[in-house]
């Protein structure tokens, strides 16, 4: 069943400006993580957003080209174009190859993905693979007049660029609001204007992530690469951009204005943005220390838990809010979500012993309609689990022998849960998976002991690195070798 799509953005909000759009193809852009620490639970719940919408939109039929960057040069840890490298910094202090830390810190984040079941995109460009296409887009925007150089850095002139577009279309902001409430230059007298931003910045002796352009040896502005990735690999303007809600004011902002000062297009036609995470009402925030990392969920190992949550517990929690919805954590939440997850994935196990009767007492088509209805209603996931729920009424009714149901209508009521428990909300039976742990266990070990006996000791010693790397410990004794899950 394919319904048409209302997605909610700041540019477009009619319905049937989405209808009469309607393309087989869809192309979405996501802004990804930069890559110097571990991924936090903010960026989690926006990827497991964008996951819903990925899946969805594919339920539909669409082809999408779902495009994720990975910032691994560019990002500063000041405001206005200054500081450091946050990634050369920590390559600093750990006394190691700038790209030694970001391969472990996209190592780490794919791990968690996957843990919390989010498809992987299409493509996953990086902003160091992208240099050349970012020096391109850079000439372009000086050839159309809207940036100028200053000894080596590029800037966007955000003030004359506004005398011909607006600026602040993203959010509603006028420019002048914009400047009153943006502080003085500073010691940046380089700059033309306060909101200028750089687009290409020339690089200090000391820094360590740097490449050769027509300015000088410099490295990209924060904003650049994103323009430059999603011109390559969905054009200059495709169906959804999307990220955190913080990214809204200044990079997308500022991403629209490099692309109309480039080609002359807004690059997206719906600005989607997930909104914040809050710890029981509070901003998450390392300072006033309740924040936690994804990891100590599953595990508990944090002052704040008072037990640790499986993930799908945890993508369950999420998916409960509506993405444009501040999202608020607390234990009793957290506690809530774990009953309801177990209380849906019980009655979706009970579904293949249900009996068929001659006559039905439900009609399943309306409820399968209404989950249609949910999700076409800007994703609207906690009205499609209020559904689930629903369902899982019906099949607990009809097992009890409360209820009849036809064949036709219990054939229907199988593949709605399974289309949307399983296919779109992306939740899976973690008891299944546990029970079938024991066997998986067992055979890799077998294989190990092979490798022993064939005096491999290489492929022995990899294997249980390995196991070890994804928290498995392997212990050897003369009764032969035990695991168990750290």
């Amino acid at each position: 069943m394919k319904q048409n799509l209302f997605v909610y953005n700041t540019l477009s909000r009619t319905k049937e400006e989405f209808k009469a759009l309607n393309p087989p193809h869809v192309g979405m852009y996501v802004c990804g993580p930069t890559v110097y620490s571990d991924a936090h639970l903010g960026n989690c719940r926006t990827y497991i957003s964008f996951d819903l919408i990925f899946r969805y939109l594919t339920l539909l039929g669409y082809k999408v080209r779902y495009v994720r960057n990975i910032t691994d040069a560019g990002h500063l840890e000041g405001d206005a174009d200054e500081g450091e490298d946050k990634i050369s910094k920590k390559a600093k202090i750990a006394q190691l190859e700038p790209m030694e830390i970001v391969q472990k810190y996209t190592v780490g984040f794919r791990d968690v993905m996957r843990i919390l079941n989010t498809l992987p995109p299409s493509i996953e460009p990086t902003a160091t693979g992208h240099i050349i296409e970012q020096i391109e887009l850079v000439k372009e925007i000086l050839a159309k007049g809207y940036a100028y150089e200053v000894e080596g850095s590029v800037y966007f002139d955000v003030e004359k660029y506004n005398k011909t577009q607006d600026y602040g279309i993203l959010n509603g902001r006028h420019l002048e609001d914009l400047l009153n409430n943006t502080r003085n230059l500073g010691g940046q007298d380089e700059k033309h204007g306060k909101l200028d931003f750089a687009l290409w910045i020339k690089a200090k002796p000391e820094h360590l992530m740097k490449w050769p352009s027509p300015w000088g040896l410099g490295f990209p502005g924060w904003h650049l690469e994103c323009s430059a990735m999603s011109n390559k690999y969905l054009g200059e303007q495709f169906d959804i951009h999307g990220g955190g809600i913080d990214l809204m004011p200044t990079h997308h902002t500022n991403e629209i204005a490099q692309n109309v000062a480039s080609c002359g297009k807004n690059p997206a036609t719906y600005w989607m943005h997930t909104n914040m995470l809050t710890v029981n009402g509070t901003k998450m925030s390392k300072s006033l220390g309740n924040s936690f990392l994804p990891e100590e969920l599953f595990t508990g190992n944090n002052s704040i838990l008072n037990k640790a949550y499986s993930p799908m517990t945890v993508r369950f929690f999420m998916l409960q809010t509506h993405y444009r919805s501040t999202l608020d954590f607390s234990n009793d939440a957290m506690e809530a979500s774990e009953k309801g997850f177990r209380r849906l994935m019980t009655a979706f196990e009970l579904l293949d012993g249900l009996k068929a009767s001659a006559t039905s007492e439900v009609d399943i088509a309306l409820l399968q309609n209404r989950c249609y209805e949910a999700m076409n209603d800007d994703f609207n996931s906690p009205v499609l689990i209020a559904e689930m729920f629903e369902a899982s009424r019906i099949i607990n009714s009809v097992n009890d022998g409360k209820t009849r149901i036809d064949e036709a209508n219990l054939s229907l009521l199988k593949e709605t849960m399974h289309t949307f428990i399983i296919d779109v909300l992306g939740l899976k039976d973690e008891k299944a998976a546990n029970d079938e742990l024991p066997k998986v266990m067992d055979f890799i070990i077998n294989l190990r002991s092979e490798a022993k006996t064939n005096r491999d000791y290489a492929t022995s010693d990899k294997i249980r690195i390995g196991l070890q790397e994804i928290g498995f410990q392997l212990k050897d004794s003369k009764e032969g070798t035990t695991w168990n899950k750290a």
